[in-house]
């Protein structure tokens, strides 16, 4: 049997290219050789967005098919939706027990989060809720649940796994030998810069090119990229490797195109405008299939509904296996 990969993505808007380099494109490889469950985790999302359920509600149906119109194949991807498969939620309350507050607080992904929260937001700590503090409780239960081996994940998610881990050598260690440890599989493209030269591109920091960004969108957005603050004149030398512009032509530009941009820009023969304008190109080239196909699922909302109905039918299943074997090892399968 090949082994199980686990993985999720929260409904909270659209992806964009840091999905799609960051993680998808992996994605792409890994179903061939796994059995793989990919939750559309809308739970996890309202941790954060509790007071928009719509906004949750809506995105299910719009990240599905984004993953779809990128080339995952509902024959080999098993889409689930996370509030339906209840034995999710019975095994967070069971791993509850397992975990402390201060270890929950002492998690770098967790921290990190919060920090962003309380810069982008004004948060402070009284306003962080129970169930954001506990979601890696949660997100555990999301990977035993399927008995996950492979979990792919960025390095900042890294923390989360371990603490999975964590609580699995816990569960073992009372209950018996009962649930498997899982391995991450890290990605082998970094973490994609943002348009304005973020560290990160996200949906909340408004510094990303969406993958239903349509062609005028994508043309503001490139024009104000940042580039090298140094180059003051168009004829100025500048240095491409602090240029947000030639940063995206790496991704989607050809190699000899993306010499040709390098070159051109430390000798200053080559102007901002018109290497914007190039990578507009490139990039609407670049994305033009994935909205392609995305409009073959726009026009058929019912075959998005079987794909997310089916999947999740046969998570339930084996979420229902799983509870069972784990409640006889507590000694509360009554």
């Amino acid at each position: 049997m090949p082994k199980t990969i686990l993985t999720g993505l929260r409904p909270t808007g659209n992806l964009h290219l840091g999905h799609l380099f960051g993680a998808c494109q992996n994605y792409l490889k890994l179903q061939d050789q796994y059995d793989f469950y990919l939750e559309i985790a809308d739970v996890q999302a309202l941790t954060d967005n509790f007071d928009n359920p719509k906004k949750v509600r809506l995105n299910v149906k719009e990240i599905t098919m984004d993953l779809l119109s990128i080339g995952l194949d509902p024959t080999k991807v098993n889409f689930f939706i996370q509030s339906q498969i209840k034995e999710i939620a019975e095994l967070t309350v069971y791993y509850s027990n397992l975990v402390t507050i201060a270890r929950l607080e002492r998690n770098p992904t967790v921290k990190t989060e919060i920090a962003q929260k309380k810069e982008l937001f004004g948060h402070n700590g009284e306003s962080i809720t129970y169930g954001f503090l506990g979601y890696p409780v949660s997100q555990a239960a999301d990977i035993t649940i399927f008995d996950g081996e492979l979990i792919p994940v960025g390095e900042d998610q890294l923390p989360l796994i371990e603490q999975c881990r964590e609580i699995v050598r816990k569960f073992n260690s009372i209950y018996g030998k009962t649930l498997k440890e899982p391995e991450p599989i890290l990605s082998d493209t970094a973490r994609i810069k943002g348009l304005d030269g973020n560290e990160k591109m996200g949906k909340s920091l408004g510094n990303a090119i969406f993958l239903v960004d349509d062609d005028e969108i994508i043309k503001k957005k490139i024009m104000n990229a940042i580039t090298d603050p140094s180059k003051i004149k168009k004829d100025d030398p500048a240095n491409p490797n602090i240029c947000m512009v030639y940063y995206y032509h790496k991704l989607v530009n050809t190699k000899e195109n993306i010499e040709k941009v390098c070159s051109e820009c430390k000798k200053g023969t080559r102007g901002c405008v018109a290497c914007k304008k190039e990578l507009i190109e490139k990039m609407n080239k670049f994305l033009a299939p994935i909205k392609e196909k995305r409009k073959y699922y726009e026009a058929h909302p019912e075959k998005v509904e079987e794909i997310l109905k089916a999947g999740t039918q046969k998570a339930q299943q084996r979420a229902n296996i799983q509870i069972q074997k784990i409640k006889k090892a507590m000694m509360i399968d009554y």
